[in-house]
């Protein structure tokens, strides 16, 4: 009984290591996508809206 308790405490384990992976995953894939939304903000005016010389 006792190793059958250990078995599915290890795995109950290693699915919470797998979330915390996932979860680790999505916030770097998230604060890369902002990022670059960020980095196009401030780099597309510049572009798009050119100044006219006088």
């Amino acid at each position: 009984m006792k190793i059958v308790l250990a078995i599915i405490a290890c795995f109950c384990l290693q699915g919470c290591a797998i979330v915390a992976v996932a979860d680790v995953v999505a916030s770097t894939v998230i604060y890369t996508g902002k990022t670059v939304v960020n980095v196009l903000d401030a780099v597309t005016p510049d572009i798009v809206n050119k100044k006219k010389k006088d």
